[in-house]
């Protein structure tokens, strides 16, 4: 995690860009999720307690054997819903954006619900995809939801926030 070199003042619009990474897309069960401010603040978390027989073969594949890289990032669900709401805690609200509608269900899955403040934008449409490869070339880590995030916000750069 980085410290922020930047504050903002209420009112003022926050971009945190979101991924995870679930076992199936229809027994969905949040394995991993990352959260990456404009300002590079970042959360990640890794869950201990999914159902690892419920992966499908591409995220047994693709997923799986990436995690792990942030040994002191692990809980069980409840401990990462408690980890999140005091990480999106430090901020006033904003935007939750997101480039794949799962994201948004399991972000609002493992908080128990919207945030006050708090609102999102399906951003893909506005990414830009050459960005978002350039990123994937340069660092690699696609299907990890914290370099998946980075990507996105990297992608995102020089968009100007929707009010």
């Amino acid at each position: 995690m980085k410290p922020s070199s930047c504050s903002y003042e209420v009112n003022q619009f926050m971009r945190v860009f979101v991924d995870t990474e679930f076992t199936d897309f229809i027994d969905c069960d949040l394995i991993s999720i990352a959260l990456v401010t404009d300002d590079d603040r970042e959360f990640y978390g890794e869950r201990i307690d999914f159902d690892y027989q419920a992966c499908n073969a591409f995220v047994r594949e693709a997923v799986l054997p990436q995690l792990g890289r942030y040994p002191d990032r692990t809980f069980t669900r409840e401990g990462l819903r408690s980890a999140l709401i005091e990480w999106i805690g430090q901020f006033d609200g904003g935007t939750f954006c997101i480039d794949f509608r799962t994201d948004w269900d399991l972000l609002v899955d493992a908080l128990n619900g919207v945030p006050d403040g708090w609102g999102i934008e399906l951003v893909w449409d506005q990414a830009d995809k050459a960005r978002l490869e350039l990123y994937f070339r340069k660092f690699g880590g696609r299907h990890h939801a914290l370099h998946d995030a980075r990507a996105l916000r990297y992608a995102m750069q020089g968009q100007t926030p929707s009010a």
